[in-house]
């Protein structure tokens, strides 16, 4: 099993996560993004759209964070990231389309760097950018843990949840974003975060020193 990433990859991030919490081994191949380094040939023959992670399993070549997580659950189904009922399903599949689909996006660095670059967006604009987007998806995950988590995002189990508000976290205090008003989000993702010290950015082989 080979993860192709970049240490400070959100997306890249979850999935290794993911691989810590099921006691997975894999190989690393990684990308600088600020230099480009996704767009080399090599790794474009495997991911058309030149983004990490994708996931490559004999011969398999799996690309997008969140179908890698429902692949990686299906496939190696202990310990499960997904409840076992189909009512707990679709609120962790929300809980991760909130922050997977409608808040990383939108401060992802080809983002950022098209607001710099297209729209000549100031530091302190992009900077509110990213804390406009990041603090909506925050409410609304803070608002779901009261409702029906527990030691975790949802239950007292991690779920693919855990796996994508971990890295949130670790982008928002990266850039600054006050975390203080969530602090059942900031509770489970600490302990998410501490089942799976190996996915740490610090921890990942091209991490800057």
């Amino acid at each position: 099993m080979i993860l192709h990433g970049y240490w400070r990859s959100g997306a890249a991030y979850r999935v290794r996560i993911a691989l810590a919490l099921k006691g997975l081994a894999y190989e690393q191949v990684n990308y600088d993004l600020r230099t480009g380094g996704q767009a080399d040939p090599a790794y474009a023959a495997l991911n058309p759209q030149r983004l990490v992670p994708a996931l490559e399993v004999d011969g398999l070549v799996l690309t997008q964070s969140v179908a890698i997580l429902e692949w990686l659950d299906e496939r190696f189904p202990s310990p499960p990231l997904l409840p076992g009922n189909a009512d707990g399903r679709a609120i962790v599949r929300a809980m991760v389309a909130t922050l997977a689909t409608d808040v990383h996006p939108l401060h992802n660095l080809r983002t950022l760097k098209a607001l710099r670059q297209d729209f000549d967006a100031s530091e302190p604009q992009v900077n509110a950018w990213m804390a406009h987007w990041m603090t909506d998806g925050f409410a609304a995950i803070e608002a779901l843990i009261a409702r029906h988590g527990g030691d975790f995002a949802y239950g007292d189990a991690p779920t693919l949840a855990d796996c994508v508000t971990v890295p949130a976290l670790y982008s928002a205090v990266r850039f600054g974003v006050d975390t203080g008003p969530y602090p059942r989000l900031v509770a489970t993702a600490s302990r998410t975060a501490a089942r799976a010290e190996a996915a740490h950015p610090s921890r990942q082989p091209d991490a800057d020193a």
